[in-house]
């Protein structure tokens, strides 16, 4: 028996980004219809000669002009009426990166780029708030039981800036000792000779992220829960 089918693909990125206490995602506003002027996630149907992951590489870098090395795949969105223009079935992809590493340019169908905080969102195409959402919670999993996030830190750090990136992309204030035990614990991170002087409070031994260590536990597998306060 023949199928009639017509189904597009299509890939969305889903970028938070993180600075200064702050949890924003990367929108585009679409230059074409349908949501002529709306906001919306970076994206686009895939091409016939590229994989997924060339895909949403290529669609966010024309429309935003950032390139990340690596997307994870979130989820697939097939829903029928997504799209009032076709069927189209979306496998999405997102991550975490610091917005002060990328200078961000609208370009192909996208009239303009731009960091949202994500608590001050604009009404959004399609079913990218649906989107959104998952992400956000997956993120807020992810965080829960595996370290992430170092790369959007210096070089070397306080403890403390480490506490309010979990405490930021969580939306909750964490048990800061458990925290505190549990990290160090694992030997990830290297204790330094230098002192940060914060303008308030206490000085503090500056922290820096050992990698080689962190690769050896991800690849014996490791568990990572954090309490909350």
């Amino acid at each position: 028996m023949k199928i009639p089918q017509n189904i597009k693909v299509a890939v969305d990125a889903v970028v938070f980004g993180y600075e200064q206490k702050e949890l924003s995602v990367l929108l585009i506003k679409r230059g074409v219809s349908p949501f002529k002027g709306s906001w919306a996630l970076p994206g686009g149907l895939v091409l016939e000669n590229e994989s997924l992951e060339e895909a949403v590489q290529r669609e966010l870098a024309e429309e935003t002009g950032v390139t990340i090395d690596y997307l994870e795949q979130l989820y697939t969105f097939g829903k029928p009426g997504r799209d009032p223009r076709n069927r189209v079935v979306s496998v999405t992809y997102f991550g975490l990166i610091s917005p002060n590493n990328f200078k961000i340019f609208a370009d192909t169908d996208a009239d303009e780029a731009r960091w949202f905080s994500i608590k001050k969102l604009p009404v959004l195409a399609f079913d990218h708030d649906e989107i959104l959402k998952i992400a956000l919670k997956r993120l807020q999993n992810k965080i829960n039981y595996q370290p992430i996030g170092f790369e959007l830190l210096n070089t070397e750090f306080p403890f403390s800036d480490l506490e309010h990136l979990y405490q930021t992309i969580l939306n909750r204030k964490i048990d800061r000792r458990n925290f505190r035990k549990k990290i160090l614990s694992f030997g990830i991170l290297t204790e330094t000779e230098k002192i940060h002087q914060p303008s308030s409070g206490r000085p503090a031994k500056l922290f820096k992220f050992n990698s080689k260590k962190y690769k050896e536990l991800e690849e014996r597998g490791f568990h990572f829960e954090i309490k909350f306060a």
